[in-house]
């Protein structure tokens, strides 16, 4: 009878450890939170992208984000907004133009295989995405692109948002990421890299 009220005091005993160790991680950081709030940032960034949200996309990135693709590097929220307003007119006078007679065509980007590293208020990010639309005759869909992104990012009161994201298309020469593993592991640092021909 005593082994076992000794057996359940260090049961108990057990527990206690494993919950004030729980509780100290939670002050100092819980990965679980934070990286729930990456991901929610990485699909509101899509979701911006794919309705052409100017200020949706742009409240992204921190307040001297950078965004890195093929074309070039876009510094700044302001003109990061100012290009995704600039894609969003170009979308409406397409579709003014368009004498077809089909329904306007769309497309819609994914994400998957996203691995995060976090240490304190920075964190580094890396994620396949690929592209659906259904631009033909049909509106069919089609996959018809794909690439990655490799992320910077910081943590602004609370809330986390894109320092610098780079973007990969396969389908791009100047823009392909090349043969290198693009994940980046934990005590690394970032590992940003300059696609293929640059």
């Amino acid at each position: 009878m005593h082994k076992v009220s000794a057996l359940s005091c260090g049961g108990i005993a057990a527990v206690g450890v494993a919950a004030f160790a729980a509780s100290s991680a939670f002050a100092e950081g819980n990965y679980a939170e934070d990286r729930s709030m990456i991901e929610d940032l990485q699909a509101r960034y899509l979701f911006a992208l794919d309705f052409r949200d100017a200020d949706a996309y742009a409240a992204t990135f921190a307040e001297d984000g950078v965004l890195d693709y093929g074309a070039g590097k876009i510094e700044g929220r302001a003109a990061i907004r100012e290009m995704v307003a600039g894609l969003r007119a170009n979308a409406e006078r397409q579709r003014s133009e368009d004498t077809s007679g089909l329904r306007p065509a769309a497309g819609r980007h994914n994400i998957s295989n996203i691995v995060v590293t976090i240490d304190g208020d920075r964190a580094t990010g890396t994620a396949y995405w690929f592209h659906m639309g259904n631009a033909n005759p049909e509106r069919a869909a089609q996959l018809n692109s794909f690439g990655h992104y490799e992320d910077e990012l910081v943590k602004v009161d609370g809330e986390w948002l894109f320092s610098l994201r780079k973007i990969y298309n396969e389908q791009i020469a100047e823009w392909v990421a090349g043969q290198e593993n693009p994940v980046v592991h934990p005590g690394d640092g970032p590992k940003l890299r300059r696609p293929q021909g640059q």
